[in-house]
């Protein structure tokens, strides 16, 4: 008979040895927990599917770190409530996106809208976005195109909320520089 190992115990096997069965019996032990958990806020299964999935796979690549504070339960939780946000909110953009640019093509005159996402795509801007470092862009895209908050940014790039701020503020620099 095996002895059980402790939450604790198990995320150390899987982060200093990419433990797979480690990995295996935590995720046996929390995903239909998790999974119970996140139906009560999202009646989409599939959505609620690839949550688990990639709050698990965060834990597994070492992108979620736990801290041992407070219980195993509660860090997977806000791991999973945040990207359930995030794809929520991912969802929701981009359904408006569709949804105005639909509205947008059956015009015959250009939008303000369309020109200056041209600009974007096509002009000085785009150029600009293009010669930012990929940390740069990504806090970006998190912070101001995703319209998460700093600290939302910060756990979905793994990175802490002090560093999200200072990448934003170089990142505006050198857009700034680079339109000047």
């Amino acid at each position: 008979m095996s002895e059980t190992r402790s939450d604790g115990e198990l995320l150390r096997a899987v982060a200093a040895d990419a433990d797979r069965g480690a990995f295996e019996e935590l995720y046996r032990r929390y995903a239909p927990w998790l999974r119970a958990r996140l139906r009560g806020r999202c009646a989409d299964p599939g959505v609620v599917d690839d949550v688990v999935q990639e709050t698990f796979l965060a834990v597994w690549r070492g992108k979620a770190r736990y801290r041992e504070e407070g219980d195993v339960a509660g860090w997977l939780w806000r791991i999973g409530s945040r990207r359930l946000v995030d794809a929520l909110r991912g969802d929701g953009a981009r359904g408006r996106l569709r949804q105005a640019l639909a509205r947008l093509r059956h015009r015959d005159e250009v939008s303000a809208e369309e020109r200056v996402l041209a600009g974007v795509e096509h002009g000085d801007l785009a150029g600009a976005l293009v010669r930012l470092s990929p940390e740069l862009r990504a806090v970006l895209q998190a912070t101001v195109i995703d319209g998460l908050s700093t600290r939302e940014a910060a756990v979905l790039l793994g990175i802490p909320p002090g560093t999200v701020k200072t990448r934003a503020m170089r990142a505006r620099k050198q857009l700034r520089e680079a339109l000047a």
